[in-house]
């Protein structure tokens, strides 16, 4: 009877742990989608249009507000009347596009600092530059020196830590004297391949899945890393499953990936690895720059996603849609810090490939014409992997989940808040080491 008591007490557990993933998997697509998802709600579709008409010299960037709405920074008020016409949150600031990029040209025309690291914070119309604990006061000095003389456009803060790629992940993938996460499964039309981080092995490296049977995964034929971070595994012996696109996000569970998407600052993103799990937080920046001991990368998205080392390569995703795989950052996922991705685009078109397991939407239901498949076609039999310049799929996707209400995912999570406080209040102390050392198993 006691047996059957803890069975019993160890299935609530479960069952309420996967309440909570998937009512907060829920909840964060459905206001992803904007409150009610209605016409006007959430971000305005084409707002890279009305950027490009105001112009750079009017506009300083766009991003995603708290309540889903777009906030498009502008420098006059005329500009902020096409905004609001447009649907739009027009935010009057002192510092155009143009301004900014200069500011970080001048950053990138100076010497070479490791440790460092900037982007463009749309919000709050400003260049940030962080430094981390390995720059020593003397550089701090003179780049301090720099900010000051570009203007109020730069604003310096130093961070916890140190800026790393996080090699030591979704699944674990074991090279030669280091650990990575596999990203996405991506194809050129022939073969298939992992697309990874570059920083995790160069060319020739050899890769195993997970860490127990280390059964051959395949080579490193194309890594990119610095200046990019990316890499291109082919696998040894593909099968359907390297031809599909899910991400694992722990306790046996998956998202299928269904497209790709560029990043919008201030957008809920999801990011998981080998060593820390699913982890989530929000896009700060895009195009950062970070200069890593090892080299500069730039065109990075910046994220409030913790990352430790093993998480490397592994996929960010929100809403279905790939975004990137996994460079480096600082922090921990205790402490919390900032991580950076490659973006899954921009290393797409470098490849020539694209991702697997992207089917084109059905044909119109009256027989007409059928419109080209959201799903780019392959590149032709004779283009080898980094061929530039191929077309990349993107598709849009209805959420994480199907069910879109976030009453649904709140009354999930309520519940499964309830059945664990229980579930903690009958167990003893024998079973209350055991359910942690099941969560950090789980989830990291």
């Amino acid at each position: 009877m006691r047996h059957a008591r803890r069975t019993l007490r160890r299935l609530v557990r479960l069952a309420a742990a996967g309440g909570l993933v998937l009512g907060g998997l829920m909840t964060s697509g459905a206001m992803a989608a904007g409150p009610g998802g209605g016409p006007g709600e959430g971000p305005v579709a084409g707002t890279s249009g009305l950027l490009d008409r105001l112009g750079t010299g009017r506009t300083a960037g766009s991003w995603t507000a708290a309540d889903g709405r777009t906030v498009v920074a502008v420098t006059d008020a005329a500009a902020a009347r096409e905004v609001r016409a447009a649907g739009a949150r027009p935010e009057l600031v002192r510092h155009s596009a143009d301004r900014l990029r200069a500011a970080v040209a001048s950053l990138r025309a100076a010497p070479r600092v490791p440790g460092t690291a900037w982007s463009v914070d749309y919000a709050a119309n400003e260049v940030t530059v962080r430094a981390d604990g390995t720059v020593s006061a003397a550089d701090w000095a003179r780049m301090s020196s720099l900010a000051e003389g570009i203007g109020d456009r730069v604003r310096m803060e130093r961070t916890r830590g140190r800026f790393t790629t996080r090699v030591n992940g979704a699944d674990s993938i074991v090279g030669p004297g280091r650990r990575c996460s596999a990203g996405f499964n991506v194809t050129d039309g022939r073969d298939a391949y992992l697309l990874t981080a570059g920083h995790c092995g160069p060319g020739g490296a050899v890769w195993a899945a997970g860490e127990q049977t280390l059964a051959t995964v395949g080579t490193t034929v194309v890594s990119a890393f610095p200046g990019t971070d990316f890499a291109a595994v082919r696998y040894e012996n593909p099968t359907a499953a390297d031809r599909t696109n899910t991400v694992s996000v722990g306790g046996g569970r998956g998202v299928r990936i269904v497209g790709l998407t560029e990043p919008v600052v201030g957008a809920q993103v999801f990011r998981s690895g080998s060593t820390t799990g699913l982890r989530t937080g929000r896009v700060t920046a895009v195009d950062a720059t970070v200069n890593y001991p090892e080299g500069t990368v730039t065109g990075l998205i910046e994220t409030t996603v913790c990352a430790e080392p093993g998480d490397s390569g592994g996929p960010l995703f929100a809403e279905g849609l790939a975004l990137g795989v996994t460079s480096g950052g600082d922090g921990d996922c205790a402490a919390g810090g900032t991580t950076y991705f490659q973006p899954v685009g921009t290393a797409l078109e470098a490849l020539g490939m694209r991702l697997s397991g992207i089917t084109p939407p059905p044909g119109p239901a009256d027989g007409g014409a059928v419109p080209p498949p959201a799903t780019a076609a392959p590149p032709a039999s004779g283009a080898a992997p980094g061929t530039p310049g191929a077309p990349v799929a993107r598709r849009r996707s209805e959420g994480i989940v199907g069910l879109d209400d976030p009453g649904v995912g709140i009354g999930i999570i309520g519940v499964s808040l309830a059945a664990l406080v229980a579930a903690r209040w009958v167990a003893s102390a024998e079973d209350r080491r055991e359910f942690r050392t099941f969560q950090t198993a789980s989830w990291g």
